[in-house]
Formats: structure tokens, C-alpha cells, sequence
């Protein structure tokens, strides 16, 4: 047998997991998945993500990647994992919360972290309206009316290639850089939703979070949209606003083109 290299797209409910990352003792994806495809396999897999979702986030389009030699077929692997993570064909099984939406062969020499050109999120914040307690899982609770148009107007400072360290989380690791290009950030209202979709050749830890909760204090004109280029400017964590909470953030799509 040859060794093969796949590449699978997952979809994940986060609201009971540890975050993405392989930790001992507690539940996580990667986790979960390793023991799913290594039982499947019938040898230890090994996965390679995209990105190290925190806690309470969820995805809908996460990458992974992972080689070895295995005997089983390509088109089983996918089928025969989520029998396991899904509750299989059982008549009224609870569905699992993390699925395999598609597996594909790649060359031997791909990776999906490293191969990988930019990603996509979406962040969901619920305004007004009473809280709806079967959604606190799943978007960020804000009561005060947001001003989108103020909060489009300091997007707008975002779009472009910056030195983003006021958007990091203070404590994170020293990285070679922290200058990323954002390509995209848009923003909507659908009924009583604000919707953020932002996507970017990368992203600092707690990047796109602190990038909402700045863009929520200008939408409840806590500040001005001009702010959020002189934090950018600024350089520093202070300067920039809240880290939006967990459970409002997606991750949509990782691009490889």
C-alpha cells in the first residue's frame, strides 16, 4: 500500500468543546476526530487544522489534513466517520456535533494549514429583542440599538494590509509579524441579527473577536468609526475595543486558491 494525503472540510457545533486544539483530559475536535479516523483507519491519524478555534466556537467550514497508509477506500472513510460522530443509521439517534462534510486526496506534499491562502468568519450578534435563551450558544446578546452605518464607516479603516497588533489578544505568543491583509469586511442587519463577514489572508489570536467588539462600542457610539484607524495606528491592545464573546463566531471557509 501507498501513503495517501487527505484533505477533509468539517462542520462543528462548538458550543461543548474545549476549543479546536489536541489537550489531554478534555473534549476537542481535533481530539474527537483523531480517535474517530484512527479507529476507522485502523492506524493513528494525525490531523493538521487550519485554525485553533477557541472554546464556544463553531465552524462551518473548518480544514483539516492528514497522510499515512491506510487500506480502507478513500469513499468509505467519510461515511464510516460520521456513522461514529453522527449517531450512525439508528432510528431516532441524537445527532453528534461535529461532522465530515467532504474528504479529497491531495499530493503527498500538501498541507492544510501551510497551503492555505486566506480564511473566512462570520460573526452573528443578536440586537434587541428580548434574549432568546435557545440562541445564547450561538450569537452575541448586544440590547442597545447599533448603528450599523457608523460601524460600516469604521470597518472601512480595517480593509487593506495593517500592522493589526491592537487586535491581538494581550498575551498571546511573540510572533514574527503581526501584518495581515483583510480583504473583505462586511456588514448587514437581517430582522433583529447584525451580521460581521470578514475574510483575510490570516488572523491574529482573538483577531476577528476584538475586531467586533471595537465595531460594536462604534455602533453603540461609545466611539467614533475614526477610532478604529487610530487604534490601528496606535499599535497597541488599549486603544482597541472588548473581545466579543465566543459564541457568536463561525468559521465559513478556508481557501487554498
Amino acid at each position: 500500500m501507498q501513503e495517501r494525503n487527505f484533505l477533509l472540510t468539517i462542520e462543528y457545533d462548538g458550543s461543548e468543546f474545549c476549543g479546536w486544539q489536541r489537550q489531554p483530559g478534555v473534549r476537542t475536535v481535533q481530539g474527537m476526530l483523531e480517535e474517530t479516523l484512527s479507529a476507522v483507519c485502523g492506524a493513528q491519524v494525525t490531523l493538521n487544522g487550519t485554525s485553533r478555534t477557541d472554546a464556544g466556537v463553531h465552524a462551518l467550514g473548518q480544514r483539516a489534513s492528514f497522510r499515512g497508509v491506510y487500506g480502507i477506500p478513500t469513499e468509505k472513510i467519510m461515511q464510516a466517520a460520521n456513522d461514529r460522530l453522527c449517531g450512525g443509521r439508528r432510528l431516532g439517534g441524537k445527532l453528534g456535533d461535529v461532522r465530515i462534510t467532504a474528504l479529497e486526496e491531495k499530493p503527498l506534499d500538501f498541507h492544510a494549514r501551510f497551503d492555505a491562502k486566506g480564511k473566512k468568519y462570520r460573526y452573528v450578534i443578536q440586537n434587541g429583542g428580548p434574549a432568546d435563551l435557545f440562541r445564547r450558544n450561538y450569537c452575541y446578546y448586544v440590547r442597545e440599538a447599533l448603528n450599523t452605518e457608523a460601524m460600516r464607516k469604521g470597518a472601512a479603516h480595517i480593509i487593506g494590509t495593517h500592522d493589526f497588533a491592537c487586535f491581538e489578544a494581550a498575551g498571546s505568543q511573540p510572533r514574527q509579524t503581526t501584518v495581515r491583509t483583510v480583504y473583505s469586511l462586511e456588514i448587514c442587519r437581517r430582522e433583529n441579527d447584525v451580521i460581521l463577514e470578514i475574510s483575510g489572508d490570516g488572523f491574529l489570536y482573538n483577531m476577528v473577536r476584538i475586531i467586533t467588539g471595537t465595531l460594536v462600542e462604534v455602533g453603540l457610539e461609545r466611539r467614533t468609526p475614526q477610532s478604529v484607524r487610530e487604534a490601528i495606528a496606535g499599535q497597541r491592545r488599549s486603544l482597541a475595543g472588548h473581545t466579543a464573546p465566543p459564541q457568536g463566531l463561525y468559521l465559513l471557509e478556508v481557501y487554498y486558491e
